[in-house]
């Protein structure tokens, strides 16, 4: 099997699915029509409800779900073959991650962009409401603390990659002040993207000046910026910073992967991972567990992930100005990261498999395989580091694109540039969830904590602004600075999943109340039943294998605790939706849109 055979043929089917399947749920289960203001339009406030460009939008949306999960994911998860990944992300992302993507920001907008647990509190309840609050300030705390550990252990010591991160800020903000008072979005994005390439040339230079040994920072010191930073993110107008940055990187996002495209299409590399390993049964070096239900789990973002939940009842909700650009932002964006998905597997198993095992197993454990590694010594040299044992993700899909373009001639020198350019893309794809995430934890915050002092739930309030942000940031920051995260890291898989199935049971509520063929629901109703079985099996298998296990080398009571918290969690709000089902499924109901739910609300009030 060769790379170029899978990527056309991914191509093909996910353009059909935009084409056809996200078309229809758009128009026949959501019913979208642009004849009604959005909340961005209604509630516009230059703050954090700002009517944005749809191509802005599905730029800052793309950046902001498609953080380590789609480049780390399907990389670990090649372990079982390069077939399980490739067929769960297709099947995940046309029937899963699309539909839960583009569900729950439409229901978040028939909710003036309120977050998931609000939605969850007016569609099922307050006890469910509850529920999904807790479960989303765990889940989102766990995230960013556990995404910025990935940023810093790439930027430790990296005067290069701090300083392009760095100047990505000031370059943002003038974009959006530019685009803010002119409108002229073609130049702004030219001239921005223009600094930005500026900024990643000067690299090299920086480090041999006294700025470069400033820049050279260590991981404690990182682990005090990046939370003052987010603050910043979380706080500012969303014009002024969030947006624009996040804007500007899809460029750099979108443009790393045409070019791996290119060179796929140009070298036409050979997958040396088998389709099936001896791992799928599990005991792998790299996933302790089986393939199933582990292949759902591992890739996550690439497929469905429960942290598009937190964008797309966060920040987007808030942007969109027109109903219909909910097709192309949140399926698009999604269809869009799963190419992003399938070209990060194509990276690892174009490796040998020897080589792939000795970067992401312990070398410890590595010698126990009976492996010799073939090219990994000669990619060593190139890239001037020892590449063996560099364990999660990142560092295969640096050397899997780098190894791609040695094979050809004039490439072997430009190999060192290429690899600490992946590495530093791969720190602005979670740099971007970053901001986002920490601006939609603060909305959480707002939306749980107000129900204690109603003035919290203004989101244009600065005092409750500042009070959430600081409070969002100092969680995660905590755990980032303590290394407190690393003990749950493992729970980040599971509990992302989760949260898809809350973000899938509440579209599956919405839909079946307005959609005008009740077995519409079943668009959400295939994709939660698989994901939740998948969800519960991985989480039994942990807690009986590892976390309740004094034997493994991860046993850790509090993890399979929190695990369990989680769980009864999701079955609550499980419960409290299937009661809920059964009542609207038994009524008989009119079809109804956005306009025809407000006038039969009028109509039952004037009766």
């Amino acid at each position: 099997m060769n790379a170029i055979t899978i990527m056309i043929g991914s191509i093909c089917l996910l353009a059909l699915a935009y084409r056809f399947y996200s078309l229809f749920f758009a128009k026949k289960v959501l019913r979208l029509r642009n004849d009604t203001p959005t909340p961005a339009e209604q509630l516009d406030d230059g703050q954090d409800y700002v009517p944005t460009n749809k191509w802005v939008t599905f730029g800052h949306h793309f950046a902001a779900i498609a953080a380590a999960g789609p480049l780390v994911g399907p990389v670990l998860a090649a372990q079982f073959g390069y077939l399980p990944g490739l067929i769960w992300l297709l099947i995940g992302a046309v029937l899963g991650g699309a539909v839960h993507d583009a569900v729950v920001l439409y229901a978040s907008m028939r909710h003036q962009g309120q977050s998931l647990s609000e939605v969850a509190k007016k569609e099922m309840g307050p006890i469910a409401g509850f529920c999904a609050g807790l479960a989303m300030l765990f889940i989102i705390t766990i995230t960013m603390a556990g995404l910025s550990m990935v940023v810093l252990n790439a930027l430790t010591h990296n005067p290069w990659g701090t300083f392009t991160i760095a100047m990505t800020i000031p370059i943002a903000m003038a974009v959006g002040l530019y685009y803010r008072f002119t409108g002229q979005l073609k130049l702004a994005s030219t001239v921005g993207f223009s600094c930005i390439l500026v900024a990643v040339g000067l690299g090299p230079w920086i480090e041999t000046t006294v700025l470069g040994t400033w820049l050279s920072l260590d991981y404690q010191t990182l682990a005090l910026i990046l939370p003052v930073y987010a603050f910043f993110a979380a706080a500012l107008p969303v014009w002024l910073l969030l947006t624009p940055r996040d804007y500007l990187s899809s460029f750099m996002k979108i443009g790393v992967f045409l070019a791996l495209i290119i060179g796929v299409f140009v070298i036409n590399p050979a997958i040396r991972m088998p389709a099936l390993t001896e791992f799928t049964s599990g005991g792998g070096p790299v996933i302790a567990g089986p393939v199933w239900p582990f292949i759902s789990i591992t890739i996550a973002c690439g497929a469905i992930s429960g942290f598009h939940a937190f964008v797309g009842s966060g920040t987007t909700p808030k942007m969109i100005n027109k109903w219909r650009d909910i097709r192309m932002v949140a399926s698009g964006a999604m269809l869009v990261e799963c190419l992003v998905a399938i070209m990060a597997l194509l990276a690892a198993t174009a490796l040998h498999p020897a080589d792939y095992f000795a970067i992401n197993a312990t070398p410890e454990v590595f010698r126990t395989l009976g492996m010799s590694v073939v090219d990994l010594p000669h990619l060593s040299q190139e890239i001037g580091m020892d590449l063996e044992g560099r364990t999660g993700g990142a560092v295969t899909l640096a050397v899997g694109m780098t190894s791609i373009f040695t094979r050809l001639s004039f490439f072997d020198t430009m190999a060192p540039y290429f690899y600490q350019f992946v590495i530093l893309f791969e720190a602005v794809f979670i740099l971007t969830a970053i901001d986002a995430g920490t601006r939609v934890a603060r909305y959480l915050i707002q939306d749980f904590f107000g129900e204690l002092y109603k003035p919290l739930k203004q989101v244009n309030w600065l005092p409750g602004t500042i009070f959430a942000s600081v409070l969002a940031c100092f969680a995660w920051g905590y755990l980032l600075y303590s290394g407190d995260i690393s003990s749950i890291w493992v729970l980040f898989g599971v509990s992302n999943q989760l949260m898809a199935v809350i973000g899938l049971i509440i579209g599956a509520t919405v839909i079946l109340k307005m959609a005008s063929n009740k077995h519409y629901w079943l668009t959400c109703l295939i994709p939660l039943a698989y994901l939740y079985v998948t969800v519960n099996t991985a989480s039994f298998w942990m807690m009986k294998q590892v976390y309740f296990n004094p034997a493994n080398a991860g046993f850790s009571i509090v993890n399979g605790i929190l695990s369990l918290i989680m769980l009864v969690l999701a079955v609550i709000i499980l419960v409290t939706a299937i009661r809920q089902w059964r009542h609207l499924w038994q009524q008989r109901r009119t079809p109804l849109g956005i306009e025809g739910e407000a006038l039969a609300t009028a109509k039952n009030t004037l009766l």
